[in-house]
Parts: structure tokens; C-alpha cells; sequence
């Protein structure tokens, strides 16, 4: 049952008309007559706001007030009935009591007082102009208020469903914008599914190829393009190029989602196979730009980022509660593969999460992740400061050396934890040889530099020196570097501590410069210096040797061809062996002065005294002096007799040589 009031159908229901005929007495014909002139888009200010209410300036008297939160809206009950099933059942009902002028409150209506005053002003005629940011508003409203085609053709759900479909999801930035306000009808999203529908509207974009495609850089304002793909200006080709966007184009746009609803739109974009680096490179700008504790930890340069647009900075950072959410969140979504994820950014969550005091369990997430990719970090990465309350050390150790044991463990998983031997014991290159390496020289370094921290325990360096393989360092010059400086910053160890400590290092593996530098380093053990004497000397007489033999075969490859080199050879010969005989001649006095300096510390032990049982000839055997020199010295008796030998052999060929000369003539 029906009634026709000519500008729409009014459905009455279970209502006696003689009841509804007492509601509806208001309307007169001169408000029927209005109404009826009343064209779309012809009333643009017949609502007017007088402090906290809205006023239909009609000319008819209101007769009907709807409370919206603290703002009242006086119009009139013919407009919203004709329009909205919720508003028809509610002024049915107040009509009943036989009120003339009823008050309806709406405390649910999305959008709140902003929206119905659009939906009124609908109801009334008036052409509403929809934007990305006042369609989900106006939707849900239209849902809430029943405004379907039943209640006149063209109702709001209409209209609204339209814009969405035709204009909104189509593009980005309206996109964007209509799923930033679905955070307050999160109660309606689940019968409209607007935010899903805006979420795959926008992993669709951005898994797609801008440069394939060119729709963002339409979007964002840019120059029309023409189907060339030359800049078009008015209308006509300028022949210049749009520059190629990059793969990080939406993740500004992104990051002004809030969480929840970025978490959704990261989540549908792996289901559509976007690649992980991709997801790694928004993740990490989204966290850079709520955790501000990344920017100072990380610096003003970010040299490893892989995105070339830089977060803004808030306003107002989140507070810590949420910081310790979010910071959770980052570690459950980043992609736990190697290399996808900057280590400096990594190592700023792990300082970040230290400082937040998240729980152990994601401490020990990050602390695995750096360990996988260490040999990609920096030096000054590992200084991380000691966030802790005691504050015992100046940077935080022992984080540094649960890195340490995961790359560790994860390299022994991947099969380069020990190199094999062959031979005489010499070590083959093994895959992750070279991580190692690059470890270890990290590690040694950052020893050098928390080694002045007076507060540092001796366990705790030795322990953190010693983690690291005998085979991942080729020299332990950089060791013997953080041990000097630990001595001298910590004058107060005893013999035995500081005999304990020198023990890391392995005197076999020293420079020659960091022999020379050991061997006058007072703050040494005695018992070290005696050995880094020993060593050094045996590597001098080693290449003394090496010189000789080297020397020995250019003069023989000299001789043996006097026919075959050019002039020009023979000058950068004569060259070599010149520099060949320099060197041996610096070392020989290299050697001499370390005889003088061995025989002056056996005259400084005997003179002093210290020990009755320590003697040189107790040194010589612990050490092996004698045994060594006597193997020294039959290696420099095989080489004069190799030198000999070799002389004759040389001889006897220019004998021959001439010897054929002589027959030659006879012959012809």
C-alpha cells in the first residue's frame, strides 16, 4: 500500500492513515508546491548553521529535529521519509504519539554530524558533489539509513556505489584516499567490504609496471603523454621523454595508511607475488618513519637504503606502547632472507627494540637476522651502546658476541665453518672463506675500539677474541692491535692476566712490521717478546733464503741464454737483481741488529736476575734457538753447494759451447 506525494513514493506499512493523516498535517500545499520546484542543484544554500544546528531555510517551519552527536538539525519529516526506510519506521513511530514536532536521535551514524548533514541536504534535492573522502561516509550512512531504490529511484546507495566502482577504485590516489577513511566505519566494512575492495584496487597498482602502464605518473600531476610516450603541451608533441619510475613510487603514498590497514595491503601484494625486495623497501620505510628512534640510530646518511625517497618526519611520534607494537609487527612481516634487508636498518631495529625494551625473544630475532648477513656490516654497526641500567661497559659486548655465535652457527650450517687441509697443512679456500675473513677483520676491529673501555672485563674481551677461527684470520695484526691497546688501558693486570691475554694471538702470524713494533713494546710480557723476537728472526732468514735462491735462478737463467734475451731484458734483469741484492743486504743488518738485541736482553736477564732457573740456555731450549739455528745453518751450507754445483754445471756448458764452435768449420 501506497501514497503518492509527487516527488516520491511514501510506503506506510502497518500504519493506520488516520494516524498518519494527524502526522503528516503539516504539509501543506504551498510546502508540496515548493518541494515540487525544488530542482537538483538549484538550492545550494537552503541550509544555513547557526552555532550548533543547521537550519532548511524552505520557508515552511521545521517539524521534526534529528540529534547528531552535539549538533541538531531542525527540518522537516517529509524530505527523510521519502528517502530513508529508517527515518520513515522512526517517524512513524513519534507520529503515534501524536506530537507535531518530534525529535529523532541518530547517535550510529557513520560519519557522524559531517555526513547526515550531506545525506539531508540529498534528501532535499540538493546535488552533492562526491569526493574519495566523503564516499565511504556517505555510503555507509546510506546502508545505516536504508536508503535504497525503494525509497525513490537514484537513492544515495546508488550513487554512492557508483562513484566508488567508476572513479574511485580506478584510480590511485582516490584509492588511497577512500581507504584512509575506512579506519572509522571499521564496523560496516565487514557487509560492504570497502576497505578490501579499495586494498586489492591498490596491490593491483602497485604490482603493476609503471613504466608499462604509465598510470601513476598521470595520477600524480604529470604531463599527459602522448601515445608515443613523448609530453604532450596542448595537445601537441614537445618530443620530450617521462622519466621512468622506480619500483618505490607508492611507498610514501603507503605510509600514510595506518598499520592495520597497511598490514592488509602488504599482505595482498605477496599473494600477488610481488617480489620480497619490494616489500623489504616499504617495510623499511614505513618503520623509519613511526620509529624515530631508527634516524638517530642509523644517522643523517643511510648509504644501504635501497629507496631513493626519504620519510617525512611526524609531527608527533607514536607513543612507546605503540613503537614496541609496530616494532613487532616489522619483525614478523620482514622477509627473513639474506641481503633483502639493509644491515645498517637492521641493526637500528635491534637499537631501537634495546631501547624500547621489547621482549628477549624479538631482541633475539634481530640478533639472528644481523648474524646471517655480518660480513655485510660496518664497523660502526657493531657499536651499539649499552642501553642497560648497570651501564657496566660503554657499548653493549654481549650483544655484539650473540651476533658473533649466530653467523658463526650459520656458517658451520652452510658448510664453510672449517676449511680442509691438504698436504703439509696448508688451507684450502673453502666458499665462505671469504665472510669469514671479512668477519673476523670486523671483529678485530671492534675489539681495537671497545678495547680503551676501562670497564671491560678480561673474560669478556677474551671471550669475544677468541669466538672468532684460527683460519679466518691470516694475520693477527689487527688482534695484536685491540691487545696493545687493552694493556695500555688497563695498566693495573698482572703478569699472569697479561701472559693470558698476549696468549690469543699467535706470534707465527705477525707482520714484520708488527713484529718490529712488539719487540720494543714495553707493556708486553717478556716471555711474548722472547717469542716475537724468535719468530721474527726465523721469518727474516726465510726470505733472506728465498732472496738467494730467487737471485741464484735469474743469474743461471742469465747465463743459460745469452743468445735468446734482448737488450731490454737484460737491463730489467740486471734491475731486479740490483733490488734483489738491496733488500738482502737490509735484511742481513736486520738480523744483525736482532742478534744484538737477543744478546742484550740474555745480559739484562742474567745482570737482573729475576728468576734463577730462567737462563738463556733454558730459553734457547724452550724455544728451540739451537735446533733452529743449526737448521738455519744447513740450509745456508745446501744453498752454497746448490751455488757451487751450479757454478760447475755452467762451465762445463761454455766448454761444450766452444767445443762446437771449433768443429763446425772442419765439418763444412
Amino acid at each position: 500500500m501506497g501514497v503518492c506525494f509527487g516527488i516520491g513514493r511514501l510506503r506506510i506499512g502497518g500504519v493506520d492513515l488516520k494516524r498518519l493523516s494527524q502526522g503528516l498535517k503539516h504539509l501543506s500545499s504551498e510546502f508540496c508546491e515548493k518541494m515540487a520546484c525544488m530542482k537538483l542543484g538549484s538550492k545550494t544554500d537552503a541550509f544555513k548553521r547557526q552555532g550548533q544546528a543547521w537550519f532548511c531555510t524552505t520557508g515552511l517551519p521545521s517539524d521534526i529535529v534529528v540529534e547528531v552527536g552535539e549538533m541538531s538539525f531542525h527540518l522537516h519529516k517529509f524530505p527523510l521519509l521519502s528517502r530513508s526506510g529508517v527515518m520513515e519506521r522512526l517517524i512513524a513511530e513519534v507520529s503515534e504519539e501524536g506530537e507535531e514536532k518530534c525529535s529523532i536521535c541518530l547517535p550510529d551514524i557513520p560519519g557522524g554530524a559531517k555526513t547526515f548533514e550531506l545525506v539531508a541536504k540529498f534528501c532535499y534535492g540538493v546535488k552533492l558533489e562526491l569526493t574519495a573522502s566523503n564516499v565511504v561516509y556517505l555510503q555507509c550512512a546510506a546502508e545505516h539509513l536504508e536508503m535504497t531504490e525503494e525509497y525513490g529511484e537514484g537513492n544515495l546507495i546508488t550513487k554512492t556505489e557508483t562513484f566508488l566502482n567508476q572513479v574511485v577504485l580506478r584510480n590511485w590516489k582516490d584509492s588511497l584516499r577512500a581507504l584512509q577513511t575506512c579506519d572509522d566505519i571499521i564496523s560496516y566494512d565487514d557487509e560492504l567490504n570497502v576497505t578490501k575492495r579499495c586494498i586489492e584496487s591498490l596491490a593491483m597498482k602497485a604490482s603493476t609496471d609503471p613504466n608499462l602502464s604509465g598510470w601513476p605518473i598521470m595520477e600524480y600531476g604529470g604531463p599527459m603523454q602522448s601515445p608515443g610516450g613523448s609530453v604532450l603541451w596542448n595537445g601537441i608533441s614537445t618530443g620530450a621523454r617521462v622519466k621512468n619510475t622506480s619500483s618505490d613510487w607508492w611507498y610514501e603514498d603507503a605510509s600514510t595508511l595506518s598499520f592495520p590497514r597497511y598490514k592488509r595491503l602488504i599482505a595482498v601484494m605477496e599473494s600477488r607475488g610481488i617480489r620480497q625486495e619490494i616489500i623489504a623497501g616499504s617495510l623499511t620505510f614505513y618503520a623509519k618513519k613511526y620509529l624515530p628512534g631508527l634516524n638517530r640510530c642509523q644517522g643523517a646518511t643511510d648509504t644501504n637504503s635501497s629507496t631513493c625517497v626519504a620519510p617525512v618526519a611526524l609531527e608527533a611520534p607514536p607513543s612507546e606502547e605503540d613503537q614496541k607494537l609496530l616494532l613487532e609487527e616489522i619483525d614478523r612481516l620482514l622477509p627473513i632472507q639474506k641481503g633483502l634487508v639493509p644491515t645498517n636498518f637492521l641493526f637500528g631495529l635491534l637499537q631501537t627494540a634495546l631501547i624500547l625494551q621489547v621482549s628477549r625473544s624479538y631482541i633475539s630475532n634481530f640478533e639472528k637476522r644481523i648474524g646471517m648477513q655480518l660480513d655485510q656490516a660496518t664497523l660502526e654497526d657493531l657499536l651499539i651502546p649499552n642501553f642497560s641500567c648497570s651501564m657496566e661497559t660503554l657499548y653493549n659486548v654481549d650483544c655484539v658476541q650473540q651476533i658473533l655465535e649466530h653467523f658463526l652457527a650459520m656458517d658451520q650450517i652452510t658448510g664453510g665453518a672449517s676449511p680442509s687441509l691438504v698436504g703439509d697443512g696448508q688451507i684450502t679456500a673453502s666458499p665462505s672463506l671469504t665472510p669469514v675473513t671479512l668477519v673476523a677483520k670486523l671483529i678485530d676491529g671492534y675489539l681495537a675500539e671497545v678495547a680503551s673501555d676501562v670497564n671491560l672485563k678480561l673474560p669478556k674481551f677474551q671471550a669475544l677474541a677468541a669466538s672468532v677461527p684460527d683460519y679466518a684470520r691470516h694475520l693477527d695484526d689487527g688482534l695484536y692491535r685491540a691487545v696493545d691497546i687493552y694493556l695500555k688501558s688497563h695498566p693495573w693486570l698482572s703478569e699472569t692476566e697479561k701472559e693470558q691475554l698476549c696468549q690469543l694471538m699467535d706470534c707465527q702470524k705477525l707482520s714484520l712490521e708488527a713484529c718490529t713494533h712488539a719487540a720494543q713494546n714495553e707493556r708486553l710480557p717478556l716471555r711474548i717478546v722472547v717469542q716475537i723476537l724468535f719468530f721474527e728472526q726465523l721469518q727474516l732468514r726465510t726470505s733472506i733464503t728465498g732472496c738467494l735462491l730467487v737471485s741464484d735462478n735469474l743469474d743461471g737463467s742469465r747465463q743459460s741464454g745469452l743468445a735468446g734475451p734482448t737488450e731490454r731484458g737484460w737491463v730489467s734483469t740486471a734491475r731486479e737483481n740490483q733490488v734483489l741484492k738491496v733488500g738482502m743486504d737490509n735484511m742481513r743488518t736486520r738480523v744483525s741488529e736482532l742478534e744484538k738485541e737477543c744478546s742484550n736482553m740474555k745480559q739484562e736477564i742474567e745482570r737482573l736476575g729475576r728468576v734463577k732457573s730462567f737462563t738463556w740456555g733454558n730459553v734457547s731450549k724452550r724455544f728451540g734457538f739451537k735446533l733452529k739455528s743449526r737448521m738455519c745453518s744447513a740450509q745456508e751450507g745446501s744453498i752454497s753447494n746448490q751455488n757451487t754445483e751450479s757454478r760447475k754445471n755452467e762451465k762445463l756448458k761454455d766448454r761444450q759451447g766452444q767445443h762446437k764452435k771449433n768443429s763446425t768449420p772442419k765439418s763444412r
